[in-house]
């Protein structure tokens, strides 16, 4: 095998045997833009949960949400349009479609995570009603909080979409248009939303939200 081939194959490897060095959707941004510093005058606060796992499921409700009690202890979201969480809420699911959802858990848990679903699910093709995929969508995604007393006034400043509490119940979770682009908004408890966005709109939406929470001293945290 050429040293061509086998570089070619290290890059399209999903589990590569060597390590390769991985960086956060925002490296570019926090180099360029920078990043303010949270102080006491900072109103939002945004962190990035860089590097976290993000798994797309795809088929049956019923077939994967009981393979996903038993292997997250966690169901699948029985209404449209909403997310659960563990008890830790480092992890959750969201409902995308009536056949789509969206796992998110921390960092380094997706190959695991997804090897024990497969299993749980068994052989797709020796079972009519057990049709379904896993998209590991970890590298093309990130997902950024935002707290503080005035992170819903940025959302409004950002979103068409009605971000009012009674409109936007803790536990609701939409994908929705932010700023031009398309993103997920999420409330997963009262005090903090959620965005999750693709890498190819990171560096822009940093951007924004960076321009929309001045006012608010924003700062992002370390």
């Amino acid at each position: 095998m050429s040293e061509h081939t086998a570089s070619w194959y290290n890059l399209v490897d999903a589990r590569p045997e060597t390590e390769i060095p991985a960086e956060s959707p925002l490296a570019w941004s926090y180099h360029h833009s920078g990043r303010p510093a949270v102080s006491e005058k900072s109103r939002v606060v945004l962190r990035e949960r860089a590097m976290a796992g993000h798994l797309i499921l795809r088929g049956g409700a019923i077939v994967l949400d009981e393979a996903v009690r038993g292997v997250l202890g966690v169901g699948l979201p029985g209404r449209p349009n909403t997310l659960t969480l563990d008890e830790s809420g480092e992890r959750s699911i969201q409902w995308l479609s009536p056949d789509e959802w969206l796992v998110i858990v921390p960092g380094g848990e997706e190959f695991a995570l997804e090897k024990r679903l497969r299993e749980a699910l068994g052989d797709a093709r020796n079972a009519n009603v057990n049709n379904h995929a896993i998209v590991n969508a970890s590298g093309g995604q990130t997902l950024i909080e935002l707290t503080g007393d005035k992170a819903r006034e940025l959302l409004m400043k950002s979103t068409p979409y009605d971000v009012h509490p009674e409109a936007f119940p803790v536990g609701k979770g939409v994908t929705t248009v932010f700023a031009k682009a398309n993103l997920i908004l999420r409330r997963p408890t009262e005090a903090r939303w959620e965005l999750v966005l693709r890498r190819s709109f990171a560096d822009y939406l940093y951007r924004w939200i960076l321009d929309a929470g001045a006012e608010y001293a924003i700062g992002v945290e370390e």
